[in-house]
């Protein structure tokens, strides 16, 4: 029966996909009228059929998001409202109790979600993706990742996924407040243990070879005052021709680590200037300071469960008649995404800061002009649209436009 928390979840799963399906109409229109004029800045450096192509694959991917919006919001009803978690939590109370239950029900969500969206993965990876020329994972390698991926599922979130259960039952009223202490610890190590050992399981990494580059990267660390434990490459050209950089690790287990069609496509001092800006991210402690606005706005939402976990009109409101800890895990993540949408647009904001930020680091330490080549070509190799829709932008993009970014750089500001 419907209460009155049943049509305030409708009315802002209504508003949610509507304004994802707005905005993706929105950005369509705009990108898909300016696909035959690359922007001036650009005209010397990309040539119209690159700015075509960037164009359609911009396109392809925005209309392809359009129906799976459509689908997660579907799916979403069918669990709550639609009874289907009200009826998975029947076949596996009749089976288990207690953990087991918790852990046997939240696999089961977890899986059907998998299984819902393993089509879009399939299209998007050989439909989108091999359209454009990026793809080069082969299915067999797919299939491969999906096992590594089941496996890692089941080794670690099956004890982490015991242990909050666990804490939610035992811990009283405060239990949130364990859950987090857990999580944050959780969060930590992993931090630690990813690069070492689950990475590998996924990509090869192998030292940096080049010694000139090595020589160049260990000088802009030294001035940056940057410790590394290593410099790899990672094998990234197995799966995709999209290049890319990124720190990993924590402390002085950081490392460097550049996609092999990265160090293909770029000069040295270009490679140089992409580091410097990741390095600015480090300097500026946006990394830091990401990890910390993560762990407390999880503790928000675990205090916000916490306040909810005995409210029938919470279970009732979104179509389930029993009520215990697991089924409160499951639906508060579930609708959480839909009422917190709308504050997409500040977390972009404060990304693009950030990024402006790490930009303005890179050219304190390398030629702004070795920066601005680079993220030509890597927009032009990436297929990254130069003229996205300037709302949808503002929604979703965490980096800024490449024209402004780039006029930016170009002007010398910080």
């Amino acid at each position: 029966m419907a209460t009155p928390f049943t049509l305030v979840f409708l009315i802002f799963l209504v508003l949610a996909t509507v304004v994802r399906l707005w905005l993706a109409g929105r950005h369509i229109r705009h990108v898909g009228a300016h696909r035959n004029h690359v922007p001036p800045r650009f005209a010397a450096s990309i040539p119209l059929v690159a700015h075509q192509k960037a164009a359609d694959y911009t396109i392809a991917r925005a209309r392809f998001g359009m129906l799976h919006t459509l689908t997660e919001a579907a799916l979403l009803l069918a669990l709550t409202l639609g009874g289907g978690l009200e009826a998975i939590h029947n076949v596996i109370a009749g089976y288990w109790q207690s953990l087991p239950y918790g852990l046997a029900l939240i696999f089961a969500v977890m899986a059907l979600s998998a299984l819902v969206d393993l089509p879009f993965s399939l299209y998007r990876q050989f439909g989108i993706e091999a359209r454009f020329g990026f793809n080069r994972i082969t299915p067999r390698l797919f299939l491969t990742d999906l096992i590594n991926q089941l496996a890692l599922t089941l080794f670690i979130g099956t004890p982490v996924i015991l242990t909050i259960l666990w804490l939610m039952q035992v811990m009283g009223t405060l239990w949130w407040l364990y859950v987090w202490l857990f999580w944050c610890a959780f969060n930590l190590l992993a931090l630690f243990v990813y690069p070492i050992w689950i990475a590998p399981l996924f990509n090869r990494f192998t030292p940096l070879a080049d010694a000139a580059m090595q020589m160049r990267i260990q000088a802009l660390l030294e001035r940056c005052g940057f410790r590394a434990s290593g410099l790899f490459v990672m094998d990234g050209s197995k799966r995709s021709s999209h290049g890319n950089a990124y720190f990993t690790g924590f402390g002085r287990y950081k490392r460097i680590v550049f996609f092999d069609t990265l160090l293909e496509r770029l000069q040295p001092t270009e490679i140089e200037a992409i580091l410097a800006h990741e390095l600015g991210h480090f300097r500026h402690r946006h990394v830091l300071w990401r990890i910390v606005v993560t762990l407390l706005l999880t503790l928000i939402f675990l205090w916000v469960l916490g306040q909810l976990i005995d409210a029938p009109w919470f279970y009732a409101g979104l179509g389930v008649n029993a009520q215990n800890t697991a089924l409160a895990l499951i639906l508060f993540f579930l609708v959480a995404p839909v009422f917190t949408f709308l504050f997409s647009p500040v977390s972009s904001m404060l990304s693009r800061r950030q990024e402006y930020e790490a930009d303005a680091y890179a050219a304190r330490q390398c030629d702004a002009g070795d920066l601005v080549r680079a993220l030509v070509k890597l927009y032009e190799d990436n297929a990254a649209t130069l003229t996205p829709d300037p709302l949808h932008s503002l929604f979703y993009d965490s980096h800024p436009p490449a024209a402004l970014r780039i006029a930016r750089l170009e002007a010398g500001r910080p």
